[in-house]
C-alpha cells in the first residue's frame, strides 16, 4: 500500500467521523444542557400561593371585623407566612378563627414597619404561638426587639435584601424617615409584591422589586399610602406601575377610597383591580 493511498484513507476516517460521531456527541451535549436546565426550573418549586386578609379596614367578607391596620396570610409555600399583624391581638386571633386560620399553622411572621397598626396584634398572637421566626427591619426599636425574644420567639433582622426562604424575599428596608420592607413572592406567574403602608413610595418599591429578581411583577398589593393623596398623582402612580408591567393591583388599607376607586377606574383593560378587604382571600392560581 503506497503513501497515496494511505493519505486518502486516512481522510476518509477523519471525514466520516466529523459526520457521524462529532455530530451525534453534540447532540448529547445539547440534550444533557435541556435536562440539566428542566431540573433547574424543577428545584425552583414555584407554586400559586392563596392569600387571605385577615385585618383591614376596608370590609369584604361579613363578619369579619375590620380595624385601621392590615394583616395577611400567605399559603401554600415551602412555610406559612403572616405579613404584618394588624392592630390588636384579639382581633386578629377573632378573625383568623372566622376564617378558618390556626395560629399554630404560621412558621413565619413578617413586620413591614413599627406602625402599631400593623405590629399591635404581634404580643397577642405570639401568646398562641411564639414558635415563629419573626422578620423586622432592623430600624425596629430595642424594646420591640426584647418583647418578642421575651416570648421565644426568633428574630430576624433585615437591612439589607434577603432571602427568607425558596421563593420569598424581603425588600430589605427602604424610605429615609420611616424604614419599611415588602415581602416579594415568587410564582409561577411572576413576583407578588406585599406591601404594608409603602411609604417610601409605592413606585419605588416595585422597581426595587423587579431589578431585584430580574422578573415582572404579576401583583402589587397592600397599604399603597395614597389616602391623602391628589387625583393627578395617584394618575401618574397608576401610569408607572403599568409601564413597570404590574398586571395585577390590589390596593387596600391606607391607599384611600379614591385611589381605589381610581385604580379600578383605570387599572384596565389589559390590567386588574382586585378589590381587597377583610376575609378577601386570593387564589393566585385563579388568576389569568
Amino acid at each position: 500500500m503506497n503513501r497515496f493511498t494511505v493519505s486518502i484513507i486516512l481522510l476518509f476516517t477523519a471525514v466520516l467521523t466529523a459526520i457521524v460521531i462529532i455530530p451525534a456527541w453534540c447532540g448529547k451535549k445539547k440534550g444533557q444542557g435541556m435536562k440539566e436546565q428542566k431540573s433547574s426550573v424543577e428545584q425552583e418549586g414555584l407554586t400559586n400561593p392563596v392569600i387571605t386578609i385577615i385585618c383591614d379596614n376596608n370590609p369584604y367578607t361579613e363578619g369579619v371585623q375590620t380595624a385601621w391596620g392590615f394583616s395577611c396570610l400567605i399559603t401554600g409555600l415551602e412555610k406559612t407566612i403572616l405579613f404584618d399583624t394588624g392592630p390588636d391581638g384579639g382581633l386578629l386571633l377573632d378573625n383568623m378563627e372566622k376564617l378558618a386560620v390556626n395560629p399554630q399553622s404560621i412558621d413565619t411572621v413578617v413586620l413591614s414597619h413599627i406602625h402599631a397598626d400593623h405590629t399591635g396584634g404581634l404580643q397577642g398572637f405570639l401568646e398562641r404561638n411564639s414558635d415563629v421566626t419573626v422578620y423586622m427591619p432592623v430600624s425596629f426599636a430595642r424594646s420591640f426587639k426584647s418583647r418578642v425574644q421575651q416570648t421565644g420567639a426568633k428574630i430576624v433582622e433585615t437591612e439589607k435584601p434577603l432571602k427568607i426562604f425558596e421563593n420569598v424575599y424581603s425588600t430589605g428596608q427602604l424610605g429615609r424617615l420611616i424604614k419599611e420592607q415588602s415581602l416579594i413572592v415568587e410564582t409561577e406567574k411572576g413576583l407578588i409584591v406585599i406591601t404594608g403602608c409603602a411609604h417610601p413610595g409605592i413606585v419605588r418599591i416595585i422597581e426595587s422589586a423587579g431589578k431585584l429578581l430580574e422578573k415582572d411583577i404579576f401583583m402589587a398589593m397592600g397599604g399603597f399610602h395614597l389616602e391623602w393623596t391628589g387625583t393627578g398623582k395617584i394618575e401618574k402612580i397608576i401610569s408607572a406601575l403599568k409601564k413597570l408591567g404590574v398586571r395585577y393591583a390590589g390596593p387596600c388599607h391606607c391607599s384611600g377610597d379614591k385611589a381605589r376607586n381610581l385604580f379600578e377606574k383605570h387599572f384596565g383593560p389589559e390590567y386588574k383591580y382586585i378589590n381587597i378587604g377583610a376575609g378577601k382571600v386570593i387564589n393566585i392560581e385563579d388568576l389569568k
